[in-house]
């Protein structure tokens, strides 16, 4: 009979965390040597290291609807080519929305670890791309097809036993519009691999293979047991929620579903979206990977959030997607957008659960990117660019505690905003307005966090893109919190061509035109009227709120003051 190797429990804590230390050196390494600022400054990446079956050994910090879904990657090229594909010195890429799940911007390149001659696992990174060369500069918001939304790569060799395979490296520099930062970026992440896979031979020739498989073993298998337990706590039963996307960025005025069912069973939970809209001829579509890992995002915040993901995590959990639908996109659907659904799915898992979970769910979020898009062309450096960051917003707040204000959505987790000096710096524009949104969170005992207002003027002839969602479905309250405010986007306000709008695609600026972007806030939780009135005056004296809604919402009488003026930087207000 053979004898099953078992670790020593301090020696699986130590590879727990040298396992987690070695995803945040390949994670330093992609940020500190990317080219662009969506990645060096915002952070607009994840990496992970895998075992040889594609389970999660250790991730790093970074977009959380990447959660368990770069092994994917790996297991489709393994499942299209055979397990003997893999041979040591290759690196590969991979950006095909149907079976990575996200936008074709979102590329994943990944390699094979190997100790001698044998297969011990593999590591993994994935980033934005500026630009893919699709039909607009950066990513278009009304693409209606894969083909119009750049390069799409199915899983391929870029380095092929140590040598560059330059036909492909070729193949993307010359389809995309910036090839010197784009290709910057790709051999960034290469030189991840290579430090991921170098960390990892490490572990393995230090403690051996067999005590690092039994330490995976066994740190899968203690992941598992607390997340039954937790889920075993949970009431048996069925739990509905639903919301609406404003719209599929082509027909602007039919919303599209978003309708979950979790099912709880003993130590077993199911969520299911099949009920969710067909797929859209609008670019809000993604792959049943992204969908999966949406469900998983909304699991974990609610299920051992403060449990590191891996490979024992989700054995509970189960998904069921709909092939041809919002959620499980098949070719050619549009797939530019695909967060935005899955902002709202992650938040309705916590307003199905509410009712079972009442001490750990919060009200909903601002729930989506909110992306400015500028592209044209910069005097300065005699170069075309383009600006493409996300907009933060408020989280929901939660028996115990005020939801946040100005902070990503949950979908991109520790993704950052561009301080104002890099946009200044890096494109012709200035940020003349970055503050917080009064009033913009949802009322109640706990108050919802605030969304912002950021304004720029542009210095010359451009064009924006916009995609702000969220404002058919804000961001609702729970037990008796109030919704939060929609987002609002302005371009020239208060000027005799003011216009409003949400989402559009290359709007032509000119020089000293104005955008103002304004994002919700989130929603409440529990009766406004309880809040405590020394609260409700601090947050008056912050401008969090206003003395009119302290008054009318939560029955504080504030004398109202002057309101403060706002001006542009560097002018006195």
């Amino acid at each position: 009979m053979t004898r099953q190797h078992t670790a020593d429990p301090v020696v699986v804590e130590i590879i727990r965390n040298a396992l987690s230390s070695a995803a945040e050196d390949m994670n330093a390494t992609l940020i500190r040597s990317a080219y662009t600022p969506i990645i060096y400054e915002c952070g607009d990446c994840v990496v992970a290291l895998l075992d040889d079956r594609h389970q999660v050994l250790g991730q790093s910090a970074g977009l959380p609807i990447f959660l368990g879904n770069l092994e994917t990657c790996t297991r489709a090229t393994e499942e299209r080519f055979g397990r003997e594909i893999w041979r040591p010195g290759d690196v590969w890429i991979l950006n095909d929305s149907y079976l990575g799940g996200t936008h074709l911007n979102d590329v994943t390149i990944f390699g094979p670890v190997f100790v001698g001659a044998e297969l011990v696992g593999f590591t993994a990174t994935r980033a934005h791309w500026i630009d893919v060369g699709s039909k607009d500069p950066g990513g278009s918001m009304d693409s209606v097809n894969i083909f119009q939304e750049g390069l799409r790569l199915g899983p391929q060799k870029l380095i092929d036993g140590g040598a560059e395979v330059h036909g492909v490296i070729d193949t993307i520099a010359t389809n995309v519009r910036f090839p010197y930062p784009t290709t910057g970026d790709m051999h960034a992440m290469i030189a991840t691999i290579r430090m991921g896979q170098n960390r990892l031979a490490e572990i393995v020739q230090r403690w051996g293979l067999d005590t690092l498989r039994a330490a995976r073993d066994e740190i899968f298998a203690q992941t598992e047991r607390i997340e039954r337990e937790v889920i075993d706590g949970i009431p048996d039963g069925i739990y509905h929620a639903e919301g609406f996307l404003d719209n599929d960025g082509i027909e602007l005025d039919k919303p599209i579903p978003v309708k979950l069912r979790i099912t709880v069973c003993g130590d077993n939970i199911e969520f299911d979206v099949t009920e969710s809209a067909d797929q859209a001829e609008g670019p809000v579509n993604c792959g049943t990977a992204q969908a999966v890992a949406a469900c998983r995002v909304g699991y974990k915040l609610l299920v051992s959030p403060d449990v590191p993901g891996n490979g024992g995590s989700f054995r509970p959990l189960t998904v069921q997607v709909r092939e041809g639908s919002v959620f499980g996109a098949q070719a050619p659907a549009a797939c530019q957008w695909y967060f935005s659904h899955l902002g709202l799915l992650i938040d309705l898992v916590a307003r199905a659960l509410a009712p079972a979970m009442p001490e750990k769910v919060a009200g909903a979020s601002h729930g989506d990117s909110m992306i400015a898009l500028f592209a044209g062309h910069d005097p300065r450096t005699g170069r075309d660019y383009v600006s493409l960051e996300a907009t933060l917003g408020g989280w929901g707040a939660w028996q115990g505690s005020d939801g946040e204000s100005a902070l990503i959505n949950n979908v991109n987790g520790s993704l950052k905003d561009l301080p104002i000096e890099v946009v200044e710096t890096c494109y012709p524009m200035r940020v003349i307005d970055y503050r917080i949104r009064t009033d913009s969170g949802g009322s109640g005992r706990w108050r919802g966090g605030n969304g912002v207002v950021r304004e720029y003027v542009v210095q010359h002839d451009c064009t924006v893109s916009l995609w702000f969602e969220r404002s058919v479905t804000p961001a609702w309250g729970l037990f008796g919190g109030q919704e939060a405010k929609p987002p609002e986007v302005t371009i020239n306000p208060g000027r005799a061509d003011e216009r409003r709008m949400l989402k559009c695609n290359g709007y032509r600026l000119r020089a000293g035109d104005v955008v103002r972007c304004m994002t919700g806030g989130g929603g409440g939780f529990g009766d406004p009227w309880e809040r405590d009135s020394a609260a409700v005056q601090a947050d008056v004296a912050d401008r969090l709120i206003s003395a009119e809604q302290a008054t009318e919402e939560y029955g504080v009488p504030i004398e109202a003051g002057p309101e403060p003026t706002h001006s542009p930087r560097g002018e006195s207000e």
